[in-house]
């Protein structure tokens, strides 16, 4: 959410931002704000005049009754008793205005970075830069699922029956793959100096709607029926929550921290759930990391958290390359993001699996998580960005380390999750 000042002083650049961002139908809001805004600080000014007006009647009224003016008094009396009407329906306006104002503010995207390309939507994001190089098999890479089977490491069916599609069993070797990469994760970002935590698994709607944009909310989150809970889609959302009405030291940051997750999502508007795949799903694990810092640092960090994702998957051995996200791509609430994509040798094309953003003070102006600085006090900035997600990103892994026999290796880092193992062989067979 901008701040109204800004809004006020920067109306053609706010619209402008708004045009960037394809979100035409947002423009309209800037003008509705600006004379909701207006009328607020008129019926506030009337007020403020009317309460002046009561606190030096009340005291020119003493001062009549001690003068033994009586008429002159009581006739005061009776005219500052009227204006207590007009200023409870003062006070009731202003608490209207003040949500109209609101609800209208908490629509209007964030200011995106300069350095953002400008694009309609995902299909004008644009390539940083590659890590690794993008093989092409001499060999037959099965379907990821199929990979799966070969292992007894997957029972969708079964899945079907208890949840429905988007749902899945893993078992075996590769219920504990998917493990151990989480492990590896978690322990990977406590190397870097991030704090591990485990995160509530649902927040209340106060929180949702601190941390994403109404439209994001309705298209993720599931609400827990006749509470005001819902299941997280991202550890960030619980994270960011977690600070709600903090004010921080500049000496406390940045906060770093790594968290982990079940996540849950709608998955609204996708090009639906498979059937056969784990691809896109209403149910996952993930290892996330989450960034509150100075406002002069979040572009550092920024860049630090990208590369950390990139630094990991290279470190299972899994090319990836680094897709900028265009202005029309971005959430409302995000300045700058970019998508980690691994490469895929069976459909030899790029995948998403993570997403790095910062978010300027968004979050935090709309969660009241500040800085008390010398100088004054001003909120802080939030990042957050994908460490690891299975089990999309073992479908990556598992491309990458398929071997023509079946089998399918085990990088060294992660051995020692995997007890020692080097290879998973398939059920069945010889060797």
């Amino acid at each position: 959410m901008l701040d109204i000042k800004f809004v006020r002083q920067n109306p053609e650049l706010v619209k402008a931002n708004i045009e960037k961002k394809f979100r035409h139908s947002k423009l309209g809001l800037v003008d509705e704000v600006l004379s909701l805004d207006s009328e607020y600080r008129a019926v506030l000014a009337e007020a403020e005049s009317i309460r002046a007006r009561r606190n030096s009647g009340s005291k020119e009224i003493g001062r009549l009754f001690a003068q033994k003016k009586a008429e002159e008094a009581n006739a005061l009396k009776a005219e500052i008793a009227s204006l207590g009407g007009r200023l409870d329906a003062l006070s009731v306006r202003e608490k209207e205005l003040a949500e109209e104002v609101k609800s209208r503010m908490m629509q209007i995207p964030n200011i995106i970075d300069e350095s953002v390309p400008i694009g309609k939507d995902d299909s004008e994001n644009v390539e940083n830069e590659r890590f690794g190089e993008a093989w092409v098999p001499d060999f037959e890479i099965p379907y990821h699922a199929d990979i799966m089977e070969s292992f007894a490491g997957i029972d969708l069916e079964a899945a079907r029956k208890t949840s429905g599609n988007g749902f899945y069993y893993l078992t075996g070797d590769i219920a504990r793959l998917h493990s151990a990469v989480l492990t590896y994760a978690r322990d990977f970002m406590i190397d870097k100096g991030f704090t591990y935590c485990v995160p509530p698994f649902m927040i209340r709607s106060n929180v949702v709607t601190g941390v994403m944009s109404f439209a994001e909310m309705d298209n993720m989150m599931y609400k827990i029926e006749g509470e005001d809970l819902y299941l997280i889609g991202t550890s960030e959302h619980s994270m960011i929550g977690r600070y709600i009405d903090t004010i921080l030291k500049p000496e406390q940051l940045p906060q770093t921290m790594t968290s982990y997750s079940p996540c849950f999502r709608k998955e609204v508007g996708a090009h639906g759930i498979e059937e056969r795949g784990v691809y896109r799903v209403h149910q996952f694990e993930k290892q996330e990391m989450i960034v509150i810092c100075e406002p002069s640092e979040s572009m550092e960090w920024y860049n630090k958290l990208w590369s950390y994702t990139v630094e990991l998957f290279r470190s299972l051995e899994i090319p990836v390359r680094t897709l900028e996200c265009c202005s029309g791509d971005l959430a409302d609430l995000k300045v700058k993001s970019c998508d980690v994509e691994a490469w895929s040798p069976r459909q030899q094309k790029y995948s998403e699996v993570g997403s790095c953003s910062t978010l300027g003070d968004a979050q935090a102006r709309r969660l009241g998580i500040r800085i008390k600085g010398k100088d004054g006090t001003y909120f802080a900035h939030t990042l957050n960005n994908t460490v690891v997600a299975p089990p999309r990103m073992l479908i990556a892994f598992l491309e990458n380390h398929y071997q023509p026999d079946g089998s399918v290796t085990i990088p060294p880092v992660l051995q020692p999750y995997m007890g020692g193992k080097e290879l998973l062989v398939p059920k069945g067979s010889n060797q």
